[in-house]
């Protein structure tokens, strides 16, 4: 029997709360998180805004560190003093959402793309480095752009100077959260084809935070839904889109603009990370739920009263639902 390999980076049991305000309990932001991403991988991370999928992004990248459980990399425990959270960062890089926001105006493409290889203590040749990564981002000839400024690009040009200055390190691994979100919908699709093309020559793997399911279908190989701090359907990304088994993932997958059947519209807003209700923790929205179909399951009541387990970080198809379960 041969054994799994190492995941690249792993998440075991993770939790992440915040103090609550005016004595309130805290919030449980992420609240028992198993997730692996293997190497050369891309994983989407796909859930509603507040659903916790930035704070566990920004956990594993050792920006927030758990109240319990671990994360590791390579198989090695995550370290969180200063001098090993600088190593790993260079292996583990951030694109984030917004390209304006993580340009500093002041500076030239040139000496943002630059930054990381001096933070770093860089001792090799910094133009031709440079030169190789805006290449890589798909800005050719780069010299072209070393003088200019971030209000002289395009949406679609900043974005890919904010993914030259995280490939500049050549690290292993990049966690997106939410690349393409600000840009139009000419643009997203070059900038999927760019991190696709990345994996393919360099053999990257990616943690693609998303709240676009038709996003994930494009561009990922695996699929993780979370709700309320907790992952609830994994899977491959063809088995989780084409045929998902939580009332969740079918509510999110309704409003796509080819979706069969009429949009699911879930009541509500998800409760506070707070107060995580008792039981499943969808059932207060749940459509299945409230359909009465989950009463002809006979498991109605073990949505409201009993807990599901945490889902493995293996990557098998899984669901944390009692109705879903009882289908099988």
């Amino acid at each position: 029997m041969t054994t799994a390999p190492t995941p690249l980076l792993s998440a075991q049991g993770l939790h992440v709360t915040f103090p609550g305000r005016h004595g309130t309990a805290p919030a449980r932001a992420v609240d028992g998180v198993e997730l692996d991403i293997r190497a050369g991988e891309i994983v989407a991370l796909v859930g509603e805004s507040g659903c916790g999928k930035t704070t566990l992004a920004r956990s594993l990248l050792g920006l927030v560190p758990p109240a319990s459980g671990r994360v590791s990399f390579g198989g090695k425990p995550l370290e969180y003093s200063s001098r090993a959270l600088k190593a790993y960062r260079r292996r583990v890089q951030l694109v984030l959402q917004d390209p304006s926001g993580s340009l500093n105006p002041r500076h030239t493409v040139y000496d943002a793309v630059a930054e990381g290889l001096r933070i770093h203590g860089y001792a090799g040749d910094e133009r031709a480095t440079v030169a190789q990564a805006l290449s890589r981002a798909g800005l050719r000839p780069p010299e072209r752009f070393f003088l200019r400024y971030p209000h002289e690009l395009s949406g679609g040009q900043r974005q890919r100077v904010v993914i030259a200055g995280a490939l500049v390190l050549e690290p292993e691994l990049i966690v997106a959260d939410e690349p393409v979100a600000s840009l139009d919908a000419s643009v997203r699709g070059e900038i999927l084809a760019l991190l696709l093309r990345l994996r393919t020559e360099l053999g990257l793997s990616a943690l693609v935070v998303t709240h676009d399911l038709g996003l994930a279908w494009n561009i990922a190989d695996r699929v993780a839904v979370m709700y309320l701090g907790r992952i609830v359907e994994t899977g491959d990304v063809e088995q989780v889109l084409t045929a998902p088994r939580h009332p969740y993932t079918q509510a999110l997958l309704s409003v796509l603009p080819d979706a069969p059947g009429d949009p699911v519209v879930l009541t509500g807003e998800p409760p506070d990370p707070s107060r995580i209700p008792t039981g499943c923790r969808f059932h207060a929205r749940c459509q299945i739920l409230a359909s009465g179909e989950a009463e002809r399951a006979g498991v109605a009541e073990a949505c409201r009263s009993r807990e599901l387990k945490v889902l493995d970080g293996g990557g098998g198809a899984q669901v944390a639902c009692h109705w879903a379960r009882a289908a099988v």
